[in-house]
């Protein structure tokens, strides 16, 4: 499973939205480099209020391009996502698969993004369209995935993605 880097984004200050850049840098156990959530520890603000020592699962945010096609009014950075990825199938992944990013940078999925009611102040009802339940009840979350750097390098867009599946019985995605 393949795919290519669309764009990246990062912030250095608490805003929902990220600046699409030329590059960013992802650090080996921290995230992006200069980006508000990089740390050991968790950087969300309400994760922080629950109990800030918690590891940080969500140093790197990554959506799918093709969520933009199915008609919402949003583009990368919008939805304060550091990669967007074309062609690839990110929420279907499982738990533990790597992401070989470019020539060294290497990430680990560890969820799904729970998006907050901070979505609708971006843009009215945008929560209902990314996060709802399907034919069985369940709830189903299509606002990107979740991981940690476990290799560091520069990712642009343009940058090939390769999926690696982790052994054993596969874990679905859950919220982090």
């Amino acid at each position: 499973m393949s795919g290519t880097v669309a764009a990246v984004s990062s912030n250095g200050v608490y805003s929902f939205t990220k600046p699409n850049r030329d590059s960013i840098t992802l650090v080996a156990g921290l995230g992006v480099e200069g980006d508000v959530h990089a740390s050991v520890t968790v950087k969300h603000r309400s994760r922080v209020a629950q109990d800030p020592t918690q590891p940080n699962l969500r140093q790197v945010h990554l959506i799918h391009e093709e969520l933009f096609a199915e008609g919402f009014k949003v583009v990368p950075g919008d939805l304060g996502e550091n990669i967007t990825t074309r062609g690839i199938d990110l929420l279907g992944l499982p738990v533990g698969t790597l992401l070989r990013i470019g020539d060294d940078a290497v990430l680990e999925v560890t969820g799904l993004r729970n998006p907050c009611r901070q979505i609708d102040n971006f843009q009215d009802g945008l929560l209902k369209q990314v996060v709802g339940r399907d034919e069985t009840g369940n709830i189903v979350r299509k606002a990107g995935i979740m991981s940690i750097v476990k290799e560091g390098g520069v990712v642009r867009p343009g940058d090939t993605i390769k999926a690696e599946l982790p052994s054993g019985p596969h874990r679905p995605l859950e919220r982090v």
